[in-house]
């Protein structure tokens, strides 16, 4: 499994690298501007002052914001085999597998609760896995309609949000169960104390809280732009420069990518090695406690890593020279990242069979202290 993984990760990015590299072949570069915008997670566009009234999906006649001088890149972008045909396929991959597992977890989580904490973050995953794989329909769709969205500008808001919410909310559920895992490995004798159904409910509660008020400015910020240029309407992925709320959304973004990727990534690795480092000085036998783990390190790795490290390089670009290059390797890694839904029902199989059984600790009084996690 997991050289399958690393084998589509190379194999997508490789693709990724030679599709730009051809589209850009074929451009010429556009000139750079003396005065240098921050942008928000997109591609730029200048807002037109006089927009055209442009038709609906229910028939009838609305004012969509339009956009034009659009980059090279962007361009290339919006209409490559990349963006309109290899990204759509692998969301619908992920869709087809994911859907039916996480429910699979669902089902098997509402019969067989051996352990009521660990199921509540379980459940809270795949809840946010489905949530994330639903607004994958419409996102697929929009890609294979030529980067073309015909939903309208309340849909589109609503499934920006729902999508990078989701991300960020499975990213910080999989970094407790890293956290949980370790305080019952490293610390038991603190763990054995913890109140821990009580305490993995209100985190629950507190994760979808917090990311579901973080994704506020997504639902009220304008998201759908027409661009004449090229006869379409994006959503989400060419913003306005000169407008005070998008420009809001670049500092917002990088905070969020910050605390909702690297932060738990970060936790993970250190959580992940300790835990390593704990089991393998045990003379007990730990190969289903440490291939749990791994899984969560891996799902990191190869998921949440890249669209993490290229999301926070694409902003420094910007600010630094001013140009958007990043943004479709980090659109490829997004696209990777939902990966994370499909090895999450995995995860939930493994830590299964390991809390089957449980960890016997030997304090310095000779006791015996059993914890099962």
């Amino acid at each position: 499994m997991r050289k399958l993984i690393f084998f589509f990760l190379v194999l997508v990015l490789c693709l990724s690298g030679t599709l730009q590299n051809k589209g850009e072949s074929e451009v010429i570069e556009p000139q750079k501007n003396s005065e240098v915008f921050a942008r928000p997670r997109t591609f730029k566009g200048v807002p037109v002052r006089n927009a055209n009234l442009s038709l609906v999906p229910n028939g009838t006649q609305a004012l969509i914001p339009e956009l034009q001088s659009l980059s090279n890149s962007t361009v290339w972008y919006l209409h490559s085999t990349l963006s309109t045909l290899v990204i759509p396929i692998i969301f619908l991959l992920v869709v087809v597998v994911g859907i039916p597992a996480n429910i699979a977890i669902l089902c098997s989580l509402a019969t067989k609760i051996r352990k009521v904490s660990s199921a509540i973050f379980y459940c809270s995953l795949a809840v946010s896995d489905l949530c994330l794989l639903l607004s994958l329909f419409f996102k697929a769709h929009y890609h294979f309609h030529g980067n073309h969205w015909v939903l309208g500008e309340a849909s589109c808001r609503v499934v920006t949000a729902c999508f990078y919410g989701n991300l960020y909310c499975s990213a910080q559920t999989l970094a407790c169960i890293s956290i949980k895992r370790y305080l019952a490995v490293v610390h038991p004798f603190l763990y054995k104390r913890l109140p821990k159904r009580r305490l993995t409910a209100w985190v629950s509660l507190v994760i979808w809280g917090v990311f579901g008020a973080a994704m506020i400015p997504e639902l009220l910020v304008q998201q759908s732009y027409h661009l004449p240029e090229v006869g379409i309407t994006t959503c989400h992925d060419v913003l306005p420069l000169d407008y005070d709320s998008h420009i809001f959304l670049l500092c917002y973004n990088l905070f969020l990518n910050i605390f909702g990727l690297l932060l738990p990534l970060v936790v993970t690795v250190l959580c992940f090695i300790r835990i390593i480092c704990e089991l393998n000085q045990s003379h007990f036998d730990w190969e289903m406690y440490i291939k749990a783990s791994s899984l969560v390190f891996v799902i990191f790795l190869v998921c949440f890593t890249p669209a993490g490290v290229l999301h926070f390089l694409h902003y420094l670009q910007l600010f630094v020279h001013g140009t958007e290059r990043l943004y479709v390797h980090f659109k490829v890694a997004v696209c990777l990242c939902c990966l994370h839904a499909c090895l999450d029902p995995f995860l939930f199989l493994l830590m299964s069979k390991s809390a089957g059984s449980s960890l016997h600790f030997r304090p310095f009084t000779g006791k015996t202290l059993s914890i099962s996690i």
